[in-house]
């Protein structure tokens, strides 16, 4: 016996869930693009997605998933052996560092945990120590979607600017892009990178990447640009150089679509929203940690992000059991415990085309299945969320 017939809900960090409009967006015929409407298209996006990073300088569009978005940040700016470091928290800037190395950098990972954001005394720390200023690039990732943290992007570049270390600072905001701030000028990002499929609501397939004036600069001398990539092969007055060749039109309409979703919203609003729900999923997963088994990957209160929360699960239980129950019998899915937390954890997603419907749907079918997985756990989290989300959407 199952209760999910009906539409499932994606409650896993990527890809997220997608409006109806996003998909109607690209039920149409395809487009000419050599045409006037084609350019309007790519100049549009590109000067929202410059705004949606916080930066008046340029912004490329990539066929691509966020690893290509990784490489086609890194080959811009680097020559082969040159050092990077990356700020461990979690996954993803170590696996963006290891793309690094085997494009050809040298690359060292400043220590971190899983369980914690990056501390920036101890990137200012190293940076001071490194006087000769071999390290080129700093690599680091808003939101880790492995364990569930946000780094203080913003600390971060103060404390590079306070060693007075002249490498470019670069950010993956592949689960932050479109859900919370991000201020690439003002906190002194030198790259920015992201992907469509998480914040933009929009079909994988199409990787971003902004460029400061210094990044132009290093662009120009760098030895591991490649035609692909290329920022300077992308311009010129032949529109299909943006995109390296055809252009990916019906993910364009689409990303058309999502960004002027998200601006009819508002981003301030679109960022509250992301707060509320991610606050009400942690009031839930606080009290069901009372039970001693489920608990949070992030130990620090204000280091959980509003985009995604990893659930620890100890005690011999399997978080694949609860996520198997969680699909097949209630049609929502959960994300799975990846890199050191394989096995170990689900996570729980809040990003993107979400509400508080889907956002306590989601709550309730886990509370269902530890229930009926007879997994101990505090009672009433969804209650806790519900009660969270009454005293703070006002009437």
């Amino acid at each position: 016996m199952t209760v999910r017939a009906g539409r499932e809900i994606l409650a896993l960090p990527g890809p997220t869930n997608m409006p109806d409009e996003v998909l109607q967006a690209m039920h149409r015929p395809a487009l000419d693009i050599y045409s006037r409407e084609m350019i309007d298209l790519t100049d549009g996006l590109h000067r929202d997605l410059s705004n949606l990073f916080a930066t008046r300088n340029k912004s490329y569009i990539y066929i691509s998933n966020g690893h290509g978005a990784w490489e086609g940040a890194l080959s811009n700016v680097l020559s082969r052996g040159d050092k990077v470091l990356v700020l461990e928290s979690g996954r993803f800037a170590v696996s963006w560092g290891n793309a690094a190395r085997l494009m050809g950098a040298a690359v060292e990972v400043l220590k971190g945990d899983w369980r914690r954001a990056v501390r920036p005394d101890e990137v200012e720390a190293r940076l001071r120590q490194d006087r000769a200023h071999e390290i080129k690039a700093i690599l680091v990732a808003q939101v880790d979607t492995a364990s569930g943290v946000v780094n203080d992007i913003e600390e971060i570049g103060k404390a590079i600017r306070a060693s007075g270390h002249p490498a470019l600072y670069m950010v993956d905001a592949v689960a932050s892009l479109g859900c919370m701030p991000f201020k690439m000028d003002q906190w002194g990002i030198d790259v920015a990178m992201s992907g469509s499929q998480k914040g933009l609501m929009t079909p994988p397939g199409l990787g971003f990447v902004a460029a400061s004036d210094r990044a132009q600069a290093v662009h120009r001398h760098a030895d591991m640009r490649m035609p692909y990539w290329d920022w300077t092969e992308r311009e010129g007055t032949e529109h299909y150089r943006r995109y390296a060749g055809t252009a990916p039109v019906h993910l364009l309409f689409a990303l058309r679509k999502a960004i002027d979703m998200l601006l009819d919203e508002g981003l301030e609003h679109v960022f509250l929203r992301h707060r509320l729900l991610g606050e009400a999923v942690r009031r839930a997963v606080a009290v069901w940690a009372e039970g001693q088994v489920l608990g949070f990957n992030i130990d620090e209160v204000c280091e959980r992000s509003d985009t995604v929360t990893t659930v620890t699960v100890a005690h011999g239980h399997d978080p694949g059991r609860l996520q198997r129950y969680c699909t097949e019998k209630c049609g929502v899915v959960l994300g799975t415990g990846i890199g050191d937390l394989q096995g170990k954890a689900f996570r729980i997603a809040h990003m993107g085309h979400v509400n508080a419907a889907m956002i306590l749907g989601t709550l309730g079918v886990v509370e269902v299945g530890l229930n009926a997985l007879q997994v101990p756990h505090g009672k009433g989290g969804l209650e806790a969320a519900v009660s969270y989300l009454g005293e703070s959407v006002s009437a």
